[in-house]
């Protein structure tokens, strides 16, 4: 199946690429934050203060691992990489695009970790956690793409040809 799913730091712009890529492909969009919401019926950050972090993996990892969509955009939330089963199975249904942006650029974008639903453990900094997901979203990744210096559109268009790219190679 032809999917773009797309992973990296929160804040990072998946969401909002996400939805210029959509039109730009003429691709359906999801938000896979949203798709929990609705499945689990709680906010992400309910989830966590309910669930902690595991739980919240847990389930995040078992709802991602079900996604099912074709010619769809699917902006993932940040922590989706930590969840093997969600990561093999949305590798199998399309092209994983890493939107990779600096860390202090990262920082400057985010707010408030908790309200956004951030998967962060108590006591790790988020200087801790981009140190620790990088390698996992470069990892997972087919195609890693760096936005810094690019705007929304800019970094649509150039997902989109690197995607088709990967598409005319499979």
């Amino acid at each position: 199946m032809k999917n773009i799913v797309l992973i990296g730091m929160p804040g990072c712009g998946k969401s909002t690429v996400g939805v210029v890529l959509a039109k730009a492909t003429g691709f359906r969009f999801n938000d896979s934050d949203l798709i929990i919401q609705e499945k689990d019926g709680r906010l992400l950050s309910e989830i966590i203060d309910q669930e902690g972090l595991d739980g919240f993996e847990r389930i995040e990892n078992e709802i991602n691992a079900s996604i099912s969509a074709e010619h769809t955009v699917i902006a993932t939330g940040g922590s989706v990489v930590y969840g093997r089963e969600a990561m093999e199975h949305l590798r199998s249904i399309g092209v994983v695009v890493y939107i990779r942006l600096p860390f202090e650029e990262i920082r400057k974008r985010l707010g408030n970790l908790h309200k956004r639903g951030v998967a962060i453990r108590e006591g790790q900094t988020l200087r801790d956690l981009y140190d620790e997901r990088v390698p996992l979203y470069e990892k997972y990744a087919d195609i890693t793409v760096d936005v810094n210096g690019r705007n929304i559109s800019e970094t649509a268009l150039y997902i989109k040809e690197q995607a088709e790219r990967y598409f005319e190679g499979k």
